[in-house]
């Protein structure tokens, strides 16, 4: 597996394993140590939630185009090749 495929499942592991539970105990977090305010804490965990599930949606795209590409250069069928193959031989059967 190619570096960049691994930074991208490893990148995509940890935002999408955070929780409305993991975002809420980072915010008391902060604000035990005083970098947030508890009247800020629940705008943070929504922003935080919101940042995580951008960056998830942009990580699956990014997953998806690099795996489109190896397998353009693998030289393997897509499901939508195999899908054409399927229908010309239906129509060739047809006839």
């Amino acid at each position: 597996m190619s570096d960049l495929i691994k930074s991208v499942v490893l990148a995509s592991l940890g935002v999408l394993s955070l929780t409305r539970e993991k975002a809420e105990k980072l915010a008391k977090d902060l604000i035990r140590k005083g970098e947030l305010s508890e009247t800020e804490e629940a705008k943070f965990v929504k922003d935080l939630m919101k940042k995580a599930e951008k960056a998830g949606g942009e990580i699956e795209e990014k997953i998806e185009k690099t795996v489109g590409k190896t397998l353009k250069k693998l030289n393997i069928p897509t499901r939508k090749d195999l899908d054409e193959i399927k229908e010309k031989l239906d129509k060739l059967s047809k006839k």
